[in-house]
Parts: structure tokens; sequence; C-alpha cells
């Protein structure tokens, strides 16, 4: 198992979680690729635009890791209901400390199931 890769999506959580665009933005790949089950984009200047949208927290929780890929289970609250909080995942592509994409999935077995992890993938808590 790498590291790198889950340290990478930890800062890019922090980032995010902070508003930090510039570091957002210095951990992605310049053709980064962000997409849900609503639609996809790529590209540094989506990303940026995402990032500046303010309102929601993504606190990472569980994590699967497999050949460049991490699974992150997700804790989303918003500023409107910041005590009510919304379980999701996210799949990452990490290539040379780069997120090259991420999706955004509405829980952790469809993340699970469109990156072909298990729950032998699952990173121990350190």
């Amino acid at each position: 198992m790498s590291t790198s890769e889950i340290a990478t999506v930890l800062a890019w959580h922090d980032a995010l979680n902070s508003t930090d665009v510039d570091t957002v933005l210095a951990l992605s790949s310049d053709d980064i690729e962000v997409g849900s089950a609503d639609g996809a984009a790529q590209g540094l200047e989506h990303l940026q635009e995402w990032v500046r949208t303010p309102g929601v927290t993504l606190t990472p929780g569980a994590m699967f890791y497999r050949d460049g890929v991490v699974v992150v289970e997700e804790s989303a609250t918003s500023e409107a209901e910041p005590t009510v909080p919304t379980a999701e995942a996210a799949s990452f592509r990490v290539v040379h400390d780069h997120v090259t994409s991420i999706f955004r999935h509405t829980d952790l077995e469809s993340a699970l199931s469109a990156t072909g992890m298990s729950e032998s993938d699952r990173v121990a808590e350190s």
C-alpha cells in the first residue's frame, strides 16, 4: 500500500474544507476530471469554481486503496444544516501526488462497486 496517495487525498480534503483554492489546485492535475451522477467536467477552471462554492464540509472517514485509487467515505455537512451530516463517498485517482480525478458517489457501497474495491481494500486506521 502507498501512503503517498492517501496523504494527497487527506491534504486535498483539508484544503477543500478551508477553501484553500491554491492548495487544492496545486494538489490536482491540470486536466483533473470532477464527476458525479449529475455529470462530469474537466480542468482546473471547473475545479476552482467548485472549490469556491461555499457551504459544504467533507470530513473523511473510512478509506480504501488499490492501484492509485483511494475511496473515501465522507460525512458532508452544509452551512445551512451543520448538525445534519449526510453520508456519501468519493473516489480519487492519484498519480505522482496529484489528484487526476474525483468522482462523488451517493454512498460508500456505490463507490466501492464503481472502483471494484471491497472491504479487503480498507486502509487500517492509525
